[in-house]
């Protein structure tokens, strides 16, 4: 098993935010769409494929893109900005590298390698919170592009960490879920505590 130690899905933690301003040409005007957060019982939904990839599905890689972009994360599941289709952006570019944006749609891993990684996780549905996730090492996955067209991709180190992550959003898994019992129901009666707490100020502030 080969441990690595990765900072995943949250770059200001290695001081690289990520400059929203600067898009593919076919990311033009997008819109910020809000990401729930544990312990939001519609992240463990399984979302349906897409039936067409359409002008209503390109948008709503527009959006996630933006919404990815300004959280900063570099990837992003439909489901965390509630929509259940199977549409998951990536973007594992440095902060001085040229943005490569990544759209996968309908996304399948066909294969995976008996070897394993570990990576440190997080996730924008549970901000501020990384622990070590073992995986396969290789993945191979079948998806859509955005012209609908079926394409295949084999991916290792952290695109393989990334697209098994967003993937395992698509069928209602959390990187918490690969954790021990204890440590899993720790984060989330934490999550649970905000949750409530931050209800409370909010009935506080309408009365």
């Amino acid at each position: 098993m080969n441990k690595q130690r990765t900072i995943f899905f949250a770059w200001v933690q290695v001081g690289g935010v990520i400059d929203p301003g600067v898009a593919a040409p076919y990311i033009a005007a997008m819109a910020l769409r809000n990401i729930i957060k544990l312990p939001d019982p519609r992240l463990r939904l399984v979302s349906a494929p897409v039936r067409a990839v359409d002008d209503g599905v390109r948008r709503l890689v527009e959006d996630m893109f933006e919404t990815m972009y300004d959280a900063p994360g570099i990837g992003l599941a439909a489901i965390q900005v509630v929509v259940p289709q199977r549409v998951v952006t990536l973007d594992l570019a440095k902060k001085d590298e040229p943005k490569n944006p990544r759209v996968f749609i309908n996304p399948e891993i066909i294969w995976r390698s008996e070897q394993k990684d570990v990576h440190e996780e997080g996730c924008l549905s549970i901000p501020e919170y990384y622990e070590e996730v073992e995986r396969p090492a290789k993945v191979k996955v079948r998806f859509l592009d955005l012209d609908g067209k079926p394409q295949e991709i084999e991916a290792e180190g952290i695109l393989a960490t990334c697209l098994q992550h967003e993937i395992d959003h698509t069928n209602g898994v959390l990187f918490i879920d690969y954790l021990s019992k204890l440590k899993r129901n720790m984060v989330i009666k934490r999550f649970t505590k905000a949750a409530r707490r931050e209800a409370e100020e909010q009935a506080a502030d309408k009365a």
